[in-house]
């Protein structure tokens, strides 16, 4: 629930009349899951005793600087990829996967969930209204262009949920399996015809290949080599290419990559490599499909003490050529960036910053991305992230 006083509630005014108000575009709204029950700054995920409420901001970019609202108490959290939310097309539901919880019996640890929260993004202010079950630890998620089904990887079963939406209504339909638990299956990716999802199997190294048809989900067996632990999946609005974000063993300064796969030939393939930097946490194009932004951590996670300490994480632009892209910026970010995202039109990148609770702000034109030093504080360490379409 929402105060009625104070700097939340002006807040809230504002982002209601921004909703009022005739606009010359459609609302561009971004939505962040903050948690504050696991501490990432000493290499590891500790968790962090008596910690607050998770909750959730959401941000308006039709204005800038963007208007925000905080829909308070909804557990997520940073275990998982930075795509654990996911909205749907018209912009009036987002599913919010709730990976974990605090294990009763030694709250020094976490256990597996089996829930996605569902929120109802055109109440005011916004609201959860109901919960969907999925499998164990519910992780990456995406939902189809046509609204009507939404895709879970959940990381401690080796399946994808099958969810299927109707207006506010939320359903567990199907739950295909693809892997076995321990080889750790972590987002998934849908094309934008709809006709196929790609799901990234961390511990082995792999795309597997789903086929969508009529509402129901298959795995393929299909198989497609990724450098490294592949997390973060994404395909170009064109179909052409598939890109993930594969990180090493993730103990020393070695560069970790880009995979580049190409569906215009009979079989998928993979064709390039990247290098972005140390432990890419998430990835998103453009919705143009020119640009594909990645965060990398940088050893913004370990100690100061440690032989692989980084002070700041970067964000790296790369632009697209051909059937791969080439790396085009780097930029400066805050501590263990989480979360990236575009506004619908393309028009700002927004970088989450976990340890620091801030997102930070930067502006697209011209194929550059350039830091507009606007900073948006928000009430817990932000963690995911996910644009409207």
């Amino acid at each position: 629930m929402m105060t009625r006083t104070g700097p939340t509630f002006i807040a809230f005014a504002l982002f209601s009349l921004a909703f009022a108000l005739p606009t010359s575009s459609p609302a561009q709204i971004l939505l962040s899951g903050n948690e504050n029950k696991i501490d990432l700054t000493h290499g590891g995920q500790v968790v962090i005793p008596n910690a607050p409420p998770d909750n959730l901001t959401l941000l308006d970019f039709s204005h800038f600087p963007p208007t925000t609202v905080m829909i308070e108490n909804v557990s997520n959290t940073v275990i998982g990829p930075p795509s654990n939310i996911a909205i749907t097309p018209d912009g009036k539901l987002a599913i919010v996967a709730n990976s974990i919880r605090i294990d009763p019996a030694d709250k020094s640890k976490y256990l597996p969930e089996s829930f996605a929260h569902i929120v109802d993004l055109t109440a005011k202010p916004p609201k959860v209204i109901g919960q969907v079950k999925t499998d164990l630890q519910p992780s990456g998620l995406s939902i189809t262009p046509d609204g009507k089904r939404a895709l879970v990887a959940n990381r401690a079963s080796g399946t994808v949920s099958v969810l299927a939406i109707d207006g506010t209504s939320v359903m567990n339909i199907a739950s295909v399996k693809v892997c076995e638990p321990a080889e750790s299956i972590s987002d998934v990716a849908i094309s934008p015809d709809g006709k196929f999802a790609l799901a990234s199997v961390q511990k082995p190294g792999y795309l597997a290949m789903l086929k969508i048809e009529s509402g129901q989900v298959s795995f393929t067996g299909r198989k497609i080599s990724a450098f490294g632990q592949p997390y973060r999946v994404v395909i170009t609005p064109d179909g052409q290419l598939a890109l993930t974000a594969g990180a090493g063993f993730g103990n020393g300064r070695d560069q970790d990559c880009i995979s580049v796969v190409d569906f215009t030939m009979p079989q998928p393939t993979t064709v390039d490599y990247i290098p972005v930097g140390v432990s890419p946490e998430s990835i998103e194009i453009s919705p143009d499909g020119k640009l594909l932004a990645a965060v990398v951590i940088e050893g913004s996670n370990t100690p100061p003490e440690s032989p692989i300490h980084g002070n700041n994480g970067a964000l790296v632009i790369l632009k697209r050529n051909g059937k791969t892209f080439a790396k085009s910026q780097r930029l400066q970010v805050g501590r263990i960036p989480e979360g990236v995202a575009f506004t619908t039109d393309g028009k700002y990148l927004v970088v989450q910053c976990h340890p620091d609770r801030q997102l930070w702000v930067f502006a697209v034109k011209d194929g550059n991305v350039s830091d507009t030093g606007q900073r948006i504080s928000v009430p817990g360490q932000p963690s995911s992230l996910r644009a409207g379409k």
